[in-house]
């Protein structure tokens, strides 16, 4: 059994059946975070760009390897793959490179769509492959907006979604909530725990 455990904003932790752990984007808090600070140990830290809600590597306990740029690695029989991407929907003139993480954990393909500010174009889709799970932002303004991330879900057709990077009463920055990215979704389970198992 894996198991995917939101910590807030961008960052999740997924636990290996055998206990390998991954973090994805770790924030810092302070500011317009008021989440909690992330304490947890990783084998694995990937990071989708280096912005200070997504790149507190220094956070993670452990001595991770990080991954940072768009490159395919074996870690602790995990593979990763980055593929090249942008902030913005303007070839990252206005808020630069991005990069989407997808991994396998015990069979099951997890993709993180980082900071994605634009569409996926079909080449990407292609890249990309099959997704189990889809971690995908939604809240709009510094990322893609609840309208985007519904067109993505149906690009990439994932078994499960995880929205991120929205606004909460833990977050104060000036993107949406996740609602508008949950109507008129047939089958959404809203669960008031972090943390689920796949």
């Amino acid at each position: 059994v894996m198991k995917v455990k939101w910590l807030g904003h961008a960052s999740f932790l997924v636990t290996s059946d055998s206990g390998t752990t991954v973090i994805t984007d770790p924030y810092k808090t302070g500011g317009v975070f008021e989440y909690d600070e992330i304490k947890e140990s990783a084998d694995v830290v990937t990071v989708s760009h280096a912005h200070d809600d997504h790149n507190n590597v220094d956070a993670v306990q452990g001595n991770p390897e990080v991954i940072s740029d768009a490159v395919e690695v074996e870690v602790k029989g995990i593979k990763f793959k980055g593929f090249p991407a942008y902030h913005d929907d303007a070839d990252g003139k206005d808020t630069g490179s991005n990069i989407i993480f997808r991994f396998e954990v015990d069979g099951v393909k997890v993709c993180h769509l980082g900071d994605l500010g634009h569409r996926l174009s079909g080449e990407q889709v292609a890249e990309i492959g099959r997704v189990d799970i889809l971690l995908a932002p939604v809240g709009g303004v510094f990322a893609i907006d609840a309208r985007v991330a519904r067109e993505i879900t149906e690009q990439l057709a994932p078994k499960v979604v995880m929205p991120m990077h929205y606004k909460t009463d833990r977050c104060d920055l000036p993107i949406a909530g996740v609602d508008e990215f949950l109507q008129k979704k047939p089958s959404v389970s809203k669960l008031n725990i972090s943390e689920v198992e796949y």
